[in-house]
């Protein structure tokens, strides 16, 4: 069974500030097993659907991540090639790489999405959630999530 998990927060529990932008706005750790036979290469979409704005707000898009990579370190830095393997895209901010939770009121849901692939997703650096999707149409072989929750605390 493919399995999305972090040292960080667990499933549905609450995302420590660090990882948000009311913190050091880096991404968390994150870790996958399970990977099914003939995967390629992965991906990941990390998207808040509660955000005030139409279809909500994409905090991270990465991809061309190597089949033989089982995990992310924590505070991948904000470029387009990730050491070890992998391409960043843009975020709904229009920069590369992670943003952090920020949400302007209320408990916000980031869902952490990790696609195993049967093929290389071929992306220029910078691509959008909607160019992965678009690419990785028809040849998603698993896919698993990790929720995690972040409330801003008053000022």
């Amino acid at each position: 069974m493919f399995h999305l998990t972090s040292t960080a927060f667990k499933a549905e529990g609450d995302i420590p500030q660090r990882f948000t932008c009311d913190g050091d706005n880096i991404s968390p750790p994150l870790s996958w097993r399970g990977t099914p036979n003939g995967t390629k290469s992965f991906a990941l979409i990390v998207h808040d659907p509660d955000a005030p704005r139409p279809g909500g707000y994409t905090h991270w898009v990465i991809y061309a991540i190597p089949s033989s990579v089982t995990q992310l370190e924590e505070n991948v830095p904000k470029r387009e090639r990730v050491t070890g393997g992998g391409v960043q895209g843009a975020n709904d901010g229009g920069r590369l790489g992670y943003t952090g939770p920020c949400p302007p009121s209320g408990t916000h849901r980031y869902y952490f999405r990790m696609y195993a692939l049967d093929r290389e997703v071929n992306l220029k650096a910078g691509a959008g959630k909607s160019d992965l999707e678009a690419a990785m149409k028809g040849h998603i072989l698993a896919q698993t999530e990790l929720m995690g929750k972040y409330k801003r605390s008053s000022s």
